[in-house]
């Protein structure tokens, strides 16, 4: 949805790019510095530059002027990121081995407000009438919670990992921003520890929205994280004035976790949109830490959605057919340990088995392709998984767990329909490595097939990579790049399967209704300059971004034979980390190719509150078909 253009907000654009390009100037011109004596006057030019441009622009913020005036309504200069202690891509690995099999005395548990606190200082209270109005409106967690979350329990031996993996779910915990489990040293016997958990929430209660005053269409979207403190999550969504068949769609979702302190989660989701609809409910167990030995979910759904058929060239409008279909699905795994003669240490190795059933009964078919049908799918992994801590990656300051390891796995599945019977084969391989001074590396390749009277059919080829580098520090400023690789190979698909290159799946803000394929290739490249600057409480960063998309059509053709569609843009991006607000982006694009027989605007100014990379963890999931898309 088109951004309303706003001299205002071009203004803030121009000067916060303007500062991004003097920063990532003098970022090139870094030369790394050795650790004598010969760093200090680096140190020193370093300093002086980030000092400069805060001067230049405080400045600018004391003059009677518009600008001035605006630079000082919404630009907090005196912000100084909070010191944390060994986040320097600390590997989470043996952080507290010297404890293992000592018996947990005591548990006790600090949970903070939204606002004010730090978890890094806990004597630090809030003093604004923000802060405590803010917190007069928010349920802070309950302890119990934090405690179900907890793998080690009270005069039980404390297991290997039980600390660290801990420490991690509680972070990755949505209505919590951070957390830290602390040995006490102080009391720590050859025999026995005390242990000190201490979490900080953000403000659970949130949401987005968005208007287009030349179209009247908007969007607005709540959500609450932390349901009166009980970890519920309440999701919903409303757009209206939308240019489609339906002027609206909604969609609602609710989420209770760990229920019973078993780490079941229960999901129930209603979507109402113009291509689709969905009614489902689902109770699932999750992998989620390392020595989790069982998984599995159950649960029901029916779909409907609209799918668009193959383009021909003479094509000017979008064309569709109806699928409309019931679905039973169930799956259960079994996580084993690899045997270990050191006590004191836990392999992080795994071998895992699985087994899925699908029950699909069609009621709308568009081809005849689609059959009813029973799969089953067996699969054979191995995982192993380690976690780095680090900062500035998707957040503004916050703890992030980096995953890395290994993940393999080989599936085999027989389909039963009305129509056909076939076979399924599937092969999946990912790795990851993070190195301190070289960066995050990843890595993906994987295929799964039909095989039907000894053809392979509605085959996929995927590969993926994704690297991004060390954080790079001039001061208050930090720069970070990122390069996203993918390609999809559809294999003997079906007319009907079709790839697209918009948005996430391509061109990040491009939006066709024709162009498909069932063949692509995609590269992304993203600078990301976090800087010291604050609007209204939010942290302020700048990116720049260069995207580039092959797309063919047909099971023989190749992407690369035809001209790629690339797209170039700038933009920024502010986020209150206290908030349960998503990120939200303000990004200008240009594509300087334009589709055929389709009215496409090459420049666009849009808003987007979705990160565009992801992180990959190597833990196994369910069986399945690698979905097309």
């Amino acid at each position: 949805m088109a951004f309303p253009r706003s001299p205002i907000l071009c203004c803030l654009l121009a000067c916060l790019l303007g500062a991004w390009l003097l920063a990532g100037n003098a970022q090139a011109q870094e030369i790394p510095s050795r650790k004598d004596s010969l760093a200090a006057p680096t140190d020193t030019i370093r300093q002086k530059f980030d000092q400069r441009v805060m001067d230049n622009l405080r400045e600018i913020s004391q003059r009677k002027t518009i600008m001035g005036k605006l630079l000082k309504a919404i630009l907090v200069f005196d912000r100084k990121d909070e010191e944390v202690l060994g986040l320097d891509a600390e590997l989470i690995q043996r952080e507290y081995e010297r404890h293992n099999y000592k018996v947990v005395r005591n548990i006790q548990i600090m949970t903070l407000d939204a606002l004010g606190y730090s978890i890094h200082d806990t004597t630090r209270v809030p003093r604004s009438f923000l802060e405590k109005a803010g917190n007069s409106l928010h349920m802070k967690t309950r302890r119990h919670l934090v405690r179900n979350k907890l793998l080690f329990e009270r005069m039980e031996p404390l297991e290997p990992l039980a600390l660290v993996e801990s420490e991690r779910l509680l972070r990755q915990t949505e209505y919590l921003l951070d957390a830290r489990i602390i040995v006490d040293e102080r009391t720590t016997t050859e025999d026995s520890v005390d242990v000190l958990v201490i979490t900080k929430d953000i403000f659970s209660l949130g949401g987005s929205g968005s208007y287009s005053p030349s179209s009247g269409a908007g969007k607005v979207a709540l959500r609450e994280l932390n349901f009166l403190g009980l970890g519920h999550q309440i999701r919903g969504s409303y757009r209206f004035n939308m240019d489609a068949p339906r002027s609206w769609e909604t969609t609602a979702g609710y989420t209770v976790e760990n229920i019973g302190n078993t780490y079941i989660t229960a999901d129930i989701n209603y979507f109402d949109q113009n291509y689709y609809k969905e009614r489902s409910a689902f109770l699932r167990r999750d992998f989620f830490a390392t020595n989790t030995r069982y998984a599995g979910a159950v649960g029901a759904s029916k779909i409907d959605e609209r799918l668009l058929l193959p383009p021909v060239p003479e094509d000017t409008i979008q064309r569709f057919a109806d699928l409309g279909y019931q679905r039973q699905d169930g799956w259960l795994g079994r996580s084993f340990k690899f045997k270990s003669y050191n006590l004191g240490y836990e392999p992080r190795g795994r071998l895992i088995t699985a087994l899925r059933v699908i029950n699909t009964n069609f009621y709308t078919k568009p081809t005849e392709n689609f059959q009813d049908n029973v799969l089953g799918i067996a699969s054979l992994g191995y995982s192993v998984r380690r976690y780095y801590k680090d900062r500035y990656l998707y957040g503004f300051g916050r703890t992030e767990d980096v995953p890395a390891g290994v993940l393999a796995s080989i599936s085999y599945g027989y389909e039963h329909g009305d129509l056909f019977k076939r076979r399924y084969f599937g092969l999946d391989l990912s790795f990851a490595r993070y190195n301190k001074d070289f960066g995050y590396l990843y890595g993906r390749a994987g295929y799964g097939s039909f095989i039907k009277g000894g053809t392979w059919e509605q085959g996929m080829l995927e590969l993926e990579s994704l690297y991004f580098t060390r954080l790079y520090e001039n001061g208050n400023w930090k720069l970070r790049h990122f390069i996203l690789g993918r390609g999809t190979i559809g294999v003997n698909r079906n007319p009907e399967e079709l790839l697209s290159i918009n948005n996430e799946e391509g061109l990040r803000g491009f939006r066709s209704d024709l162009l498909r394929g069932n063949r692509r290739v995609v590269i992304n490249y993203e600078a990301n300059l976090y800087t010291p600057f604050s609007l209204f409480g939010f942290r302020l960063a700048t990116l720049a971004f260069a995207d580039v998309a092959w797309l063919s059509y047909g099971n023989k053709s190749s992407p690369f034979k035809s001209k790629p569609f690339p797209g170039f843009g700038v933009g920024i991006r502010f986020r209150n980390e206290y908030l349960s607000f998503s990120t939200i982006q303000i990004l200008v694009g240009y594509y300087p190719k334009i589709p055929a027989n389709e009215n496409f605007n090459n420049l666009r100014i849009y808003e987007s509150s979705r990160s565009y990379f992801e992180f990959e963890d190597f833990r196994f999931k369910q069986p399945g078909i690698a979905e097309f898309r």
